[in-house]
């Protein structure tokens, strides 16, 4: 385990440990190298009774311009671990600290299919049941068989079967507890054995792929399919590509009651009854357009409606300024309040 602090004015502020790029400084700062070495860092800031903020990737995160007070612990830890069973299928045991897209990448080789729609996705694997991340018709829940957590409340290792999750769109147990009761330790998925796709249940993947929605296509040709359409919408990383100085979707879809979707605007009808609509579709057609506004430190993409973007010196007060009058604009126009999909550390958009 490696320490850094307590930081001063001279040292790097989070803004180099986001995708976002923004964000002050942490009073402390652990590097986590092992399952050993988070627990230690967690225990010991929880002993001492100081703020603790666990921190992956960053891609999904906005951190506050002031920086964030007690211990940022960095989680490093490395590890994936397959049992491989013609029945079973593979059952794969990753670090919270391996690159999700790289594990993504791994699977398809190795020939297990589920998550290969996931491509592209940054960040790291422990972050991904907190959000229940997904995208092109496949989410983290689909695969996911427990989740090995510490709970810092009743401070035990747990091991947390999908079924006590939680997980719904975009959210889980863990994410309405806050996010950080629990620190994910590992994530065990159960794929399928294969080198085709688990079917495919997004039409513009689909029509990508020359396929009938529902249909299974090659899972390598899946997630080169991916990359190319997250290439093109400006989310995959790219540190000279500002568009992709993101946390990708800004705000998640919404979920509303049938006659409050506008005219014209996509649905999605969920087993409730209630119907999903395009906050990307609600974002531009209440006046904000791809690469809104013209000028300025912070703006939508130019490639994605829904990706608020540094275009190089953004304050994390720059990016929300712009998110609440996107998120105000489309309430005025559509009576529909967006709600932001990274995890807010510091900072609110209230």
């Amino acid at each position: 385990m490696s320490a850094q602090g307590p930081l001063g004015a001279a040292d790097p502020p989070l803004s180099g440990f986001t995708t976002l790029r923004t964000g002050g400084p942490a009073t402390y700062m652990v590097v986590a190298e092992t399952e050993a070495d988070l627990l230690e860092a967690v225990r010991a800031a929880d002993a001492a009774g100081e703020p603790l903020t666990i921190l992956g990737g960053g891609s999904n995160v906005v951190v506050s311009d002031a920086g964030l007070p007690g211990t940022v612990v960095l989680v490093r830890t490395r590890g994936i671990d397959a049992t491989v069973d013609g029945c079973a299928g593979a059952w794969v045991t990753v670090a919270a600290g391996e690159p999700w897209d790289a594990l993504v990448a791994h699977a398809v080789a190795e020939e297990w299919s589920g998550i290969e729609a996931l491509a592209g996705i940054p960040g790291l694997t422990g972050a991904t049941p907190i959000q229940n991340v997904g995208a092109y018709g496949q989410e983290v829940a689909d695969t996911i068989a427990r989740v090995t957590a510490y709970d810092r409340v009743t401070q035990r290792t747990e091991v947390i079967p999908a079924g006590d999750c939680g997980f719904g769109y975009r959210t889980s147990r863990f994410k309405a507890e806050g996010g950080q009761r629990h620190v994910i330790l590992s994530v065990t998925f159960q794929l399928s054995l294969g080198s085709m796709s688990a079917p495919v249940r997004y039409a513009e993947l689909a029509a990508r792929l020359g396929i009938a929605v529902g249909e299974r296509a090659p899972a390598t040709e899946v997630r080169d399919a991916v990359l190319d359409l997250r290439w093109a919408k400006g989310m995959v990383l790219d540190p000279a590509d500002h568009d992709t100085w993101s946390v990708g979707s800004f705000f998640t879809n919404p979920i509303v009651a049938p006659d409050q979707v506008p005219e014209g605007a996509p649905a999605w009808p969920q087993p409730d009854g209630s119907v999903k609509t395009s906050a990307a579709w609600l974002v531009e057609h209440a006046g904000y357009p791809r690469g809104y506004p013209d000028h300025g430190p912070a703006r939508l993409s130019t490639k994605h409606a829904l990706a608020i973007t540094n275009r190089g010196s953004a304050s994390t007060s720059d990016v929300l300024a712009l998110a609440r009058e996107i998120r105000d604009g489309v309430r005025r126009r559509f009576g529909i309040t967006l709600v932001p999909e990274p995890v807010l550390r510091g900072c609110t958009l209230d």
